[in-house]
């Protein structure tokens, strides 16, 4: 039986030569599970833009404060030197159209239309209330605001809004112009008492917060009522948008600070800014430049930048303009201004503030033009603040990819 069982088995095996496939024992061993996949920030799912976009907005916050890691983990990768640091500003649009915006003389005109408008489309309804009521008897329902009366009622509301808001910046600049007069009267009064003399001419005069009000011409947008019309230096058109700023490194062109203001002017940035890199970097920068829009004499003297060598042209300079060098020391008598036209006359300054605009443009060309980004996605100061952080930061791991460093090498 053996044999013939052994015989049988030969027999039934295939002719081709390809094995059976082997008997499993009658309880095999469980096959090891894969393993699993490690999930990522989207969990290793594919979400859609809107997805995206919603989580930024929630975490915007957070997003906004990589922006300082990311600058940390270039300062270990030897990027950033802090040997000369580059300050400017660029406008960027914002979320909103500049037909949307309106001064406050342009509020006050319109207001008195609406209301004006506003009473009669009451007094018509109320004629035509009082027709009906007469025709078909009065509790038909007819309590739905006609559409010309809540379109008019809507607008209203939003200018008398607008008007308050540049109102209420008005006492604001009017408090802060009164705390900065105080300071100086009281200054003024110290030095007149060291001198046993009082200065010649009118003392500073401080604005009453309670009389400020808007100038004629102050501009508020009903759509991004943080953002303002600004001079594009590039185009030379007038838009609505924030006024971005950043501080750069000329080592590796890394962005150190990311700020913006609503103001179009740059004269008030040169101090916060660089003192931000300071409180950023733990060190001040040993040198820095910036355009004549940054130049006041207060600036280039605040005790706050005491040991960064400045080079703040006090005026603007032709495209391509070359002044001839000079030698020696400047004046005695010299104004703060003048000084510091005769230190970017030396050869040492104009080598240095030369190389401003190779610093800070291309890093500005990067954002706007090579990424696209021409106009901020959402609306309001703190937000866009946050936005441009992220796009900076973006900026940032984009110089470390291309450096080709990691945490794991440093």
């Amino acid at each position: 039986m053996a044999e013939i069982s052994a015989s049988r088995l030969k027999e039934s095996r295939p002719s081709c030569g390809t094995p059976r496939p082997p008997i499993s024992p009658p309880n095999p061993a469980p096959a090891a599970l894969p393993a699993e996949p490690q999930e990522g920030l989207a969990a290793d799912q594919h979400p859609d833009h809107d997805t995206i976009a919603t989580f930024r907005q929630e975490h915007l916050a957070n997003l906004a404060q990589l922006f300082v890691q990311v600058l940390q983990l270039c300062q270990r990768a030897g990027l950033v030197k802090l040997g000369h640091v580059v300050l400017d500003g660029t406008k960027v649009k914002a979320n909103a159209s500049k037909h949307k915006a309106m001064s406050y003389e342009r509020m006050g005109e319109v207001e008195k239309r609406l209301e004006a408008e506003v009473q009669a489309l009451l007094q018509e309804a109320a004629r035509v209330d009082a027709e009906e009521d007469g025709r078909y008897g009065k509790g038909r329902r007819g309590d739905e605001l006609p559409k010309e009366l809540a379109r008019r009622e809507s607008r209203l509301e939003e200018i008398r809004e607008g008007k308050a808001a540049l109102e209420q910046e008005a006492r604001e600049a009017a408090e802060k112009k009164q705390t900065e007069v105080e300071a100086q009267i009281k200054e003024r009064e110290k030095q007149e008492r060291e001198r046993g003399q009082k200065f010649g001419g009118r003392p500073p005069q401080a604005p009453d917060p309670g009389q400020a009000q808007p100038d004629p011409q102050a501009q508020r947008n009903f759509t991004d009522p943080g953002s303002r019309i600004m001079k594009d230096g590039a185009t030379k058109e007038f838009v609505q948008a924030y006024n971005a700023q950043a501080v750069v490194d000329s080592h590796a062109q890394v962005i150190l600070v990311a700020a913006v203001t609503q103001e179009a002017n740059d004269k008030k940035q040169l101090v916060p800014r660089l003192k931000e890199v300071s409180v950023q970097m733990g060190i001040p920068p040993r040198q820095a430049t910036a355009d004549n829009g940054y130049f006041s004499e207060s600036n280039v003297t605040d005790a706050q930048l005491q040991g960064i060598d400045l080079l703040v042209v006090p005026d603007r300079q032709k495209h391509g303009e070359i002044r001839p060098a000079t030698t020696g020391p400047p004046q005695p008598d010299a104004s703060v201004a003048e000084r510091m036209r005769h230190k970017l006359r030396t050869a040492e300054g104009q080598a240095v503030y030369k190389l401003r605009k190779a610093v800070v443009e291309p890093v500005f060309g990067q954002i706007k033009e090579g990424r696209g980004f021409r106009r901020f996605l959402l609306r309001g100061l703190g937000k866009v603040q946050a936005e441009w952080q992220v796009i900076c930061a973006t900026h940032n791991l984009l110089k470390l990819f291309r450096f080709g460093w990691s945490p794991q090498n440093a």
